[in-house]
């Protein structure tokens, strides 16, 4: 008999062998724990027999997950989005439970035809199993959007919009569902009861539990303590869900209503940061113990009903989705995309399904089948999403011809533009460099998702279109190739690593400058071609340090010297800068001046060292050695020259003439 040691040291092992392999494959941590879980479960290779104690303990990860979306919950966010939220996804949760209720009969026939066993599902059995159907993946979703870039394109605001509507059904789908299990009467009066103790407790929490809660967090956070303020979290979270459990209700309803009640106090974003270790690690446990109640004997043995609940279900919810969504003025190609992102199960559909079980609703021989068709639909899940493209572009006609307008469109703004600068991203950044390089004359084409950001910057005249700067075809027709420079303004590393790959591969010799938060994926970005990265925090350091050395009593030339000169050393490309064509004036002939000069591939420098050009000579430097195939790094004298290499030097316009005349061969 393993110890509780033993036991939790098992669960750890497997969880984290678990996220390794699906980090590696790239698929959701959460997919990692469900597998590990039915290996080591009872069913597969018996390491874990007893797993009460951890369910007890995995129980929690549940409780923290309804704290999170309490957390999400506010009232400004639902009423931006409340046609999509109360709207789109009341329609779709209600219609998916509403047609598992009305086709419950063929899922008994199905059963009985595949198994040859007699069965009947009751109506409450198939409520559970709708609502189950109903949810989607919120941690798979917003993941994969948010590294596709799509978390403001149009479908990715009705995908949350449905998700966060999916997300608030599970609290009455807590209350409702052991009452369920009470006949005639007795449900009527279960579920009125269920109903007036959540109704009171709610309007008591609610009602003056903001003002409570905000004084209490206060009180606490002026002790300076973090040790304090996250044991109070706990003890915040922990002792709700024990009041509302002992109301006669359920203990992940309480730790919603805790979440609400800290969403309104200036701690929100605290406290996500201090909770997610604790939400992360335990639902992790809960979703190994999901695992472990499947039973792949009976799997193999009903492969053919594994495979129906997988596929209909899928189906089904894709086209209730994708017609509602139409339903809603969407445009054929979003609904498409919409139902075929939310097509999948959820994480919810575990606990509701669970829940289910526990409270005799759901017969046991329905389990393994049902959650081996989930745990299957959200492993295709990536796979659908990445596809999701080409899908709808084979299905919807007019999604081609609107995504053919949209690049025509930023095709026609620049097709007269060349030597500009291509901004991904039109948000603060962006739109501070824009106006910099307004003031040079220097042209720039502007790429954002945000539709409302386009739509007012390009009525004030600014040279910006929607477009997805991570894609090909977005930056072809933003003139990729006949551009002088690309700027990544967001600081996301995913995002400007695929621009990154796309701007080495089809125009290796454009610069690209990247911003980022730090300086943790310098080298990462540097290796994957870009010229220069700015981190932020290095940029708020130099500004902290200037003043801070002004008021100390520094000489300002002095501290204007020193930051130059560290900025310097940082940024070699800050040594001067890209001639444009009102810099002729006679204040600026004496000022270094930066110009990229390519070698021609039958250059006669090419296999030849670097030092063997003697630019030093006529007083020029180079800055930067950008490779044909687009790698950039800091120029060694020993470094062998290739004919299609760009050149970045650095001087007065005068030699810059000269070693520009040198390079390409002319003098």
């Amino acid at each position: 008999m393993a110890t509780t040691l033993e036991v939790v040291l098992l669960y750890l092992v497997a969880a984290v062998l678990g996220v390794v392999a699906c980090r590696s494959l790239k698929l959701p941590p959460m997919l990692g724990y469900l597998v590990v879980g039915v290996v080591i479960g009872p069913n597969a290779l018996a390491l874990a027999q007893d797993s009460s104690g951890v369910e007890y303990l995995a129980e929690f990860g549940v409780v923290f997950l309804m704290f999170v979306i309490g957390l999400e919950f506010n009232l400004p966010k639902l009423r931006s989005m409340r046609t999509l939220v109360f709207g789109l996804g009341l329609s779709q949760v209600v219609l998916t439970v509403m047609g598992t209720l009305a086709g419950h009969g063929l899922l008994v026939l199905g059963y009985q035809a595949l198994t040859g066993r007699q069965w009947e599902m009751s109506w409450q059995g198939a409520l559970v199993l709708g609502s189950a159907m109903a949810m989607s993946s919120t941690a798979i979703l917003v993941k994969l959007m948010a590294e596709r870039l799509e978390i403001d394109s149009e479908h990715g605001k009705r995908v949350l919009g449905i998700l966060l509507f999916q997300d608030l059904a599970v609290v009455p789908l807590l209350v409702l569902i052991p009452s369920l299990g009470r006949a005639g009467g007795d449900l009527a009066m279960a579920l009125g009861l269920a109903l007036l103790k959540a109704t009171a407790l709610l309007a008591l929490l609610l009602v003056g539990g903001q003002r409570v809660m905000r004084w209490w967090l206060t009180l606490v956070a002026r002790r300076k303590s973090e040790e304090l303020f996250m044991l109070n979290l706990l003890l915040i979270t922990l002792g709700l869900a024990w009041l509302t459990e002992h109301a006669g209700l359920s203990l992940a309803l309480g730790a919603f209503v805790a979440g609400m009640l800290v969403a309104e106090t200036e701690y929100k974003h605290q406290v996500e940061t201090d909770i997610r270790p604790f939400h992360d690690v335990l639902l992790g446990l809960f979703f190994i113990t999901i695992g472990m109640k499947l039973d792949w004997r009976p799997v193999l043995d009903q492969w053919l009903l594994v495979l129906l609940l997988t596929t209909l279900p899928v189906l089904a919810k894709f086209a209730i989705v994708a017609a509602l969504a139409r339903l809603f003025r969407a445009q054929p190609g979003t609904a498409l995309r919409t139902g075929l992102y939310l097509a999948q199960a959820g994480e919810f559909g575990f606990v509701l399904l669970t829940l289910g079980a526990d409270s005799g609703l759901v017969a046991p021989q329905w389990m393994s089948p049902v959650l081996a068709s989930m745990v299957l639909s959200m492993l295709a899940t990536p796979f659908i999403v990445m596809w999701s493209d080409r899908i709808v572009m084979r299905v919807s006609a007019s999604d081609w011809l609107m995504q053919s307008v949209q690049l025509t469109s930023i095709a026609k703004k620049s097709i007269r533009t060349e030597k500009h600068v291509i901004i991904c991203g039109y948000g603060r950044s962006g739109q501070n460099l824009a106006r910099m390089l307004d003031t040079q004359r220097i042209p720039y084409m502007a790429l954002d998702l945000d539709p409302d950001r386009v739509r007012q910057a390009a009525a004030a005249g600014q040279s910006v279109v929607f477009g997805d700067a991570a894609r090909l075809q977005s930056l072809m027709a933003a003139g990729l190739a006949r551009a002088n420079a690309v700027v990544v303004s967001y600081p996301n590393t995913a995002s400007a690593l695929k621009i990154l790959h796309l701007v080495r591969e089809h125009a290796p010799r454009v610069p690209v400058i990247v911003r980022t938060i730090d300086d943790a994926d310098l080298e990462t970005l540097r290796a994957a071609g870009a010229t220069e990265v700015v981190p932020e925090a290095i940029e708020g350091s130099l500004m902290l340090a200037s003043h801070a050395l002004a008021l100390v009593g520094v000489p300002m030339r002095k501290v204007i010297r020193l930051t130059r000169d560290a900025r310097d050393a940082r940024y070699g490309l800050l040594r001067g800068y890209f001639h444009g064509a009102d810099d002729d004036t006679v204040e600026e002939l004496d000022q270094a001046r930066l110009q990229s000069v390519t070698l021609p591939e039958a250059s006669r420098w090419a296999g030849r060292a670097l030092d063997e050009l003697a630019l030093h000579a006529i007083g020029v430097s180079v800055v930067t050695l950008r490779r044909a195939g687009g790698g950039v790094h800091a120029p060694q004298p020993g470094d062998t020259l290739a004919g299609g290499d760009t050149l970045v030097i650095s001087g007065l316009p005068e030699p810059l003439a000269l070693a520009e005349a040198k390079l390409l061969g002319q003098g």
